[in-house]
């Protein structure tokens, strides 16, 4: 390949103030077309990313160019979901030019424009809904402030998952039109465009030396378009590269049909072909909503291994040395279809045989697991496969049939063996397991949580572990302290900076010098203040969102995550309404606000419940004069990245009660713990280790152990037991089943009560309230000695060094992807 040329002088954008402050009003005159007499501060926001993009763009092309100059191995990073919320705070943050830009924009203030109002014209990037597209964020920025050569490849969703409103206490799912105004981060690549095929049939041919050969032919295509969003490195020269897919007709507009005036069938291909890139995660409990799902996955992994392959042929390096060259990382099942899809592209467009092929795909892909449940492994049915995907059925059943070979080999005569391990599942309509197929096209398989990766092997993917004992390891998630703690909590930031000095920031295992200073009654004092002051500005945007005014004394309970029945709101919801009656029996507590946040899936009906079950309960307490100010609930509508960095600085409690072995790891406990929330929970994902890093004496543990949840429901759980046992318990669940929090509505929430109960509480939370309300009692007694509390939420800071998402990005690049962190010079 020829070498690139260095870039010739340019005019550098400079990072002074004054230089910031020429550069926006030429941005908005020139880029923007406004006077600035006129501009709205949307356009302000505009001309201000243009100027901070400018300052990126020259490191984002030497980062690019310094890759191709010294050839290094690539990560690519194919995840569904990217949730990396605004971007401008988190670029002046990461290239150090937030007060030089802070100054600039307060200078502003001389035609009325208040800098604040600038930023918050700024729209959450929709690329995402949890914890799994929030990890990708993470590990986007680690591998670029480590210097790693990661690229990530996904969607550009055009509204993303949903904006969820809550109308009369119900989720409702709005569009998300994040991209009505543009994004000025996004860079359009009409120049990178791929066709990406579907349906069709599978014909084969014998070439002149007899070899057979397969073509997929009279499909249905679908461009690939490329957009480019720069992801810059913490205080480093390194700026990577997100590259994000969007669904483009082959064929636009049929003027035939436009003339014969059938206006909607003239482009009724487009509209199909784009709906590919619409939305994050369609419904599917329709047909038409699963086909569109697994079009999704294969479109950007289609594009995004065609994209890779391009990128590589541009190097001298022989396909046989594509695996020292490229790691491609599965971020859950979502991209396993990758694995067919190189085997396609290895044997069909360059010649190779199944043997090299094979070696050279399993040798590229590693796979992260992110769930322990069964029904949450994702599976497709062999006919949708078959009428979408056909050529890739037929490389899966090869895949499938010379594993399951090598497998009767090693376990001779035991077929129920054989069927558990077999890429397809036989036991009902027949489906293909795409976690079997990740597993088996990948040289390791990761688990995030020591615990998780435990019960990986022993349970789920054990016959698969005893099989290969060494592909199955365990990297527990980490989260990038820049975002979550320089940039969500300023005020904590720059106390520990001023104590600690700064290198925290890209080695968080600095935090620990902070354990002495917990002793220290001055700055106990000054971390309360923090603290408060964080608990003030959540307190403001709950009044400003939702019109309850809460008290920042009082206890901030906090619960925010996807809303899943594993995940257990519905238990703290048991918590609230037991607290609720104690109080109005003239109990004593200090007074607490439960704050709720997450989205649930459109089509999961016992999630939505449990949302209006939420806001029923709110609107009951919140109202009741006898428990005057001792107990609010709120439910923050539309939980985003923008609402977590007000919400998680705020928190005093944070809530990790998923039953023991479900949850893989977690992120947002470790988030919460980051800001000095101390964590109520069971010994669940992350959970387990945090408690080893932060002292058993300085968090909540309750409830059963993932063996004993093992053992209980072998045993035959029965929650009758529980609901007769225990009065209190009683009480609740007959409150919500009779009625009290619905009057307009008696049988609301009987198939609430109906699960916990005669449907066997599949996820034990009554077999775990006694515990939990004894736990909320010690955190109550605690929280009545703030000095105390103070010191113990030091000392979870101070712990959390093992869980910034650099520790997790070093144990890949050395564990998995084989690669080195090479971090750039700034000049």
């Amino acid at each position: 390949m020829k070498k690139p040329a260095a870039l010739p002088d340019l005019d550098h954008p400079t990072l002074d103030a004054a230089s910031i402050r020429r550069s926006l009003y030429n941005r908005l005159i020139y880029t923007i077309g406004k006077d600035p007499i006129t501009a709205t501060d949307r356009d302000w926001f505009y001309a201000a990313a243009a100027v901070l993009r400018e300052r990126m763009i020259e490191r984002w092309m030497e980062t690019m160019r310094s890759y191709y100059v010294e050839d290094r191995k690539r990560v690519y990073y194919l995840s569904m979901e990217f949730l990396m919320g605004r971007t401008m705070m988190n670029s002046m943050l990461n290239i150090c030019c937030e007060q030089e830009f802070n100054d600039a924009l307060s200078a502003l203030g001389e035609i009325g424009l208040k800098p604040e109002n600038i930023r918050e014209m700024e729209h959450d990037a929709a690329l995402g809904n949890g914890g799994l597209g929030r990890l990708a964020a993470c590990f986007l920025d680690s591998m670029a402030t480590m210097g790693i050569p990661g690229y990530g490849y996904g969607i550009r969703y055009e509204y993303g998952m949903f904006h969820q409103r809550i109308e009369d206490g119900q989720q409702v799912e709005h569009p998300d039109n994040w991209l009505r105004y543009g994004s000025p981060w996004e860079f359009p690549r009409p120049e990178v465009l791929y066709q990406v095929k579907f349906h069709g049939k599978v014909v084969d041919f014998a070439d002149e030396h007899g070899k057979k050969n397969f073509q997929w032919v009279e499909t249905d295509d679908v461009m690939a378009m490329a957009y480019d969003y720069p992801i810059p490195g913490y205080d480093t020269g390194t700026v990577n590269n997100m590259r994000l897919w969007a669904a483009k007709s082959s064929r636009d507009f049929d003027l035939k049909y436009f003339n014969e005036g059938n206006y909607i069938r003239a482009v009724e291909d487009k509209n199909d072909s784009e709906n590919l890139s619409k939305v994050l995660y369609p419904d599917d409990t329709t047909e038409m909503g699963r086909e569109l799902r697994l079009k999704q996955q294969y479109f950007f992994v289609s594009a995004s291994l065609q994209d890779v392959l391009y990128r590589f042929a541009k190097s001298d390096t022989p396909l046989e040395g594509l695996p020292d060259k490229v790691a491609i990382q599965l971020n859950d099942t979502h991209p396993s279809i990758s694995v067919a899809e190189l085997m396609r592209i290895l044997m069909d467009q360059h010649h190779l045989d199944w043997a090299h092929a094979w070696d050279i795909t399993t040798r590229i892909f590693s796979y992260t697991n992110h769930t322990l449940m069964p029904e949450a492994l994702e599976t497709w049915p062999v006919s949708l496969f078959e009428r979408v995907l056909p050529r890739h059925l037929q490389i899966i059943y090869e895949i499938n049939h010379r594993f399951l070979k090598d497998v009767m080999h090693h376990y001779p005569g035991d077929p129920a063996l054989w069927q558990r391990m077999s890429l397809i599942d036989e036991s009902r309509s027949k489906r293909i397991r795409m976690a079997h197929l990740a597993i088996v096209g990948s040289h390791k398989v990761n688990g995030v949580a020591e615990i998780h990766t435990r019960l990986m092997k022993e349970t789920i993917f054990a016959d698969f572990h005893r099989l290969w004992p060494d592909k199955i390891i365990n990297m527990t998630n980490g989260v990038t302290p820049r975002r979550w703690l320089n940039q969500a909590n300023p005020g904590l930031s720059k106390l520990i900076t001023a104590h600690i000095g700064k290198t925290w920031l890209k080695d968080l295992d600095q935090l620990r010098q902070l354990t002495p200073l917990a002793a220290d009654a001055g700055f106990r004092e000054e971390f309360a203040r923090v603290k408060r002051d964080n608990k003030i500005r959540l307190a403001d945007m709950i009044l400003e969102r939702l019109f309850v005014k809460v008290d920042p004394d009082s206890l901030f309970d906090v619960q925010i995550k996807r809303i899943h029945e594993y995940k257990r709101q519905l238990l703290n919801v048991l918590h609230v309404v037991t607290l609720y009656n104690r109080l109005r029996a003239g109990g004593d507590a200090p007074p607490r606000t439960v704050i709720f946040g997450g989205k649930a899936a459109p089509g999961y009906r016992m999630a939505k419940l449990v949302i209006r079950l939420i806001n029923d309960v709110a609107d009951i307490v919140n109202n009741d004069p006898l428990v005057r100010d001792l107990l609010k609930v709120v439910f923050i509508p539309n939980y985003d990245v923008s609402s977590a960095e007000i919400i998680i600085p705020g928190a005093d409690l944070s809530q990790q009660i998923s039953t023991a072995g479900t949850e893989a790891s977690g992120t947002g406990n470790m988030k919460l713990a980051l800001n000095g929330a101390l964590t109520i929970g069971t010994l669940d994902g992350a959970n387990v280790e945090i408690r080893n890093e932060v002292g058993a004496e300085n968090i909540f543990i309750f409830g059963m152990t993932a063996d004993e949840v093992a053992r209980t429901q072998a045993a035959g759980y029965n929650p009758w037991l529980h609901y007769d046992g225990n009065g209190e318990l009683k009480q609740t669940l007959n409150m919500i089943r009779d009625g009290y929090f619905s009057p307009e509505d008696g049988d609301r929430y009987k198939p609430v009560f109906d699960s916990l109960t005669a449907q066997g509480d599949h996820y034990l939370l009554l077999a775990d309230y006694a515990s939990y309300m004894a736990c909320h009692e010690q955190v109550a007694q605690l929280y009545r000695d703030p000095s105390v509390w103070i010191q113990k939420a030091i000392l979870n800071v101070a712990g959390m060094g093992q869980f910034s998402s650099d520790r997790t990005i070093g144990q890949y690049a050395r564990s998995i992807w084989n690669v080195e962190a090479r971090p750039r010079a700034t000049g």
